[in-house]
C-alpha cells in the first residue's frame, strides 16, 4: 500500500497571519510568550487524501478524496477550529440509526399517531433506501436535491408526495442540529417541487339529489349527513349516537378514525359542533331504528357493527354510485366542499361558515373558498342606496341631482334630495 505523509507546520495557519491574531486563539496554550498549537498533517493512501490531526488525545483521521489540495484545505480549517475553540465533533451515526432514534424519541410522541405512523412509513419506503447506509453528516443540500428530482422524473411520484416526503425528512435534520449531530441542517437550500393546486369540485343541488337517488340504500344516511355536514370521512365514520343532541338538533364533532382506531380530530377547531336540518335528523332518526347495531355504538358501520373500510366505501360505494347518477367523478372530500358552496350560496355568515368546518379561522375559509362566493359587489351598492335614500332611490335615478344643477321636472321628493353635498359630508 502506497502511503506519503506531508507534515504541516503550524505556521500553515492562513486565517491567522499575525502574533496579534495568534493570541486571539482562545483554546490555545500560552508557554513562555509563544502559543502552542495543534499540528497536523495530510495522507495519501493509495488514491485517496485524508486530514490527520488531533483533537487534544485522540487522532483523527478525514477522508477528503483525490485532491491533495482539498486535504490541505481541511486540515486547515481544521487547525484553526481547534486552535480557536470552535471546532466541534460531530457524532457519526448512520441516517438510518438517527431517523429510528428521531422517530422514538420525537415523533411518536410530539405528533398525532396518524402523522407519526406517516412519517415511520415515509422513512421506512423513501428515505432509508436512498440515505440509510450514509453518515448523517456526510448528507448534503445537493444529495437531497437529487433525491427529489429523481423521486419526480424516474418514480414518477406526483410533486404533493414529495412534497410530503419532505416535511418529515426536514424536520428530522432539524431535530439532527438541535441534538448536535450536525452542524448545518442541509435542507434549507432544498427546493420544493411546485404543487398545482387541486381543482376544487363540488355537487350542485340537482346534482345531489341525482347522486342520492343512486346510493345504496344501506348507506343513503351516510352519504346524505356528508352532503349535510361537511364532516370529513375519517369524523363521519367515527360518529357515535351519543355525539348527536336532539335536543339542540346539533352532532357533536369530536373523534376521527385512522386505520380502524379512534384518534384526535385533525386540528382542536376540528372539535366542533354542525347543526342538523330536518331533512337529515329525521333521515338519522329512522336510520337509528332500521339501521345496523354496533356494540361501539357507531352510527354508520359495517354488518358486524364495526367501522366501516373507508377505502371500500370509496371503492363499492360511493364511485358506483356517480356512475349510476351519470356523473363525473369526484372525491369523497368533494361532498364537504359541497356543503360549504351550499352555505355561501345561501349568503351565511363566514364566521357561522368556519364554525360549521372546523377551520381555525375565518381567514382559511376566505382563502379556500372565497371564489365561490358570489359577486356581490353590486348588490351591497344597492343595499347601500336603499339605507341611505330609501323609497327615493328609483326617483332620483330617474331624475339625477347634480352639484349646482336642478333637474328639469322635479318631483317633490327628488327636491328635497338637492341638498345633499356630494363629497362634503353633508347631510340632506
Amino acid at each position: 500500500m502506497l502511503l506519503t505523509v506531508y507534515r504541516i507546520h503550524e505556521s500553515y495557519r492562513p486565517e491567522l497571519k499575525t502574533s496579534g491574531d495568534l493570541k486571539q486563539c482562545g483554546s490555545a496554550n500560552w508557554k513562555g510568550g509563544e502559543n502552542e498549537l495543534a499540528k497536523g498533517s495530510v495522507v495519501q493512501r493509495s488514491d485517496t487524501w485524508y486530514a490527520v490531526y488531533r483533537d487534544g488525545v485522540n487522532q483523527k483521521w478525514e477522508r477528503v478524496g483525490s485532491s491533495k489540495r482539498a486535504a490541505e484545505i481541511l486540515l486547515t480549517k481544521r487547525m484553526n477550529q481547534i486552535n480557536s475553540g470552535t471546532y466541534q465533533e460531530f457524532n457519526k451515526i448512520l441516517f438510518e440509526e438517527f431517523a429510528k432514534e428521531w422517530l422514538s424519541d420525537y415523533a411518536r410522541i410530539s405528533v398525532k399517531e396518524s402523522t407519526y405512523i406517516s412519517y415511520r412509513s415515509i422513512v421506512r419506503l423513501h428515505l432509508n433506501p436512498c440515505f440509510g447506509k450514509q453518515f448523517l453528516h456526510r448528507i448534503s443540500t445537493s444529495d437531497i436535491q437529487k433525491f427529489v428530482s429523481e423521486k419526480i422524473t424516474t418514480e414518477k411520484q406526483s410533486p404533493k408526495s414529495v412534497v410530503n416526503m419532505l416535511v418529515p425528512f426536514k424536520e428530522l435534520l432539524k431535530h439532527a442540529v438541535i441534538w448536535g449531530y450536525i452542524k448545518r441542517d442541509p435542507s434549507l437550500y432544498v427546493k420544493r417541487p411546485r404543487v398545482e393546486q387541486e381543482e376544487m369540485d363540488f355537487l350542485t343541488p340537482e346534482e345531489i339529489r341525482l347522486f342520492l337517488e343512486n346510493v345504496n340504500p344501506v348507506h343513503y344516511t351516510l352519504f346524505l349527513t356528508a352532503v349535510m355536514t361537511g364532516m370529513r370521512r375519517g369524523e363521519l365514520l367515527a360518529l357515535q349516537w351519543g355525539d348527536i343532541d336532539w335536543n339542540s338538533s346539533e352532532i357533536l364533532v369530536r373523534r376521527s378514525i385512522f386505520r380502524g382506531e379512534f384518534i384526535k380530530p385533525k386540528t382542536k377547531n376540528s372539535i366542533r359542533r354542525i347543526v342538523m336540518s330536518p331533512v337529515l335528523r329525521q333521515a338519522l332518526e329512522q336510520h337509528r331504528l332500521i339501521g345496523r347495531v354496533s356494540e361501539m355504538d357507531l352510527v354508520f358501520c359495517n354488518e358486524n357493527g364495526l367501522p366501516l373500510n373507508p377505502e371500500n366505501l370509496i371503492k363499492r360505494e360511493f364511485l358506483p354510485a356517480l356512475d349510476r347518477a351519470g356523473l363525473r367523478r369526484i372525491r369523497f372530500h368533494d361532498l364537504r366542499h359541497t356543503f360549504a358552496s351550499l352555505l355561501i350560496s345561501q349568503g351565511e355568515n363566514i364566521k357561522f361558515i368556519q364554525s360549521q368546518l372546523g377551520h381555525a379561522s375565518a381567514k382559511t375559509t376566505l382563502d379556500r373558498y372565497g371564489h365561490l362566493m358570489p359577486n356581490l359587489e353590486n348588490d351591497a351598492a344597492r343595499r347601500l342606496d336603499e339605507t341611505v335614500f330609501g323609497n327615493f332611490v328609483r326617483k332620483l335615478l330617474e331624475n339625477p341631482v347634480s352639484e349646482g344643477n336642478s333637474p328639469k321636472n322635479t318631483t317633490p321628493e327628488v327636491v328635497r334630495l338637492q341638498g345633499l353635498k356630494l363629497g362634503s359630508g353633508g347631510g340632506i
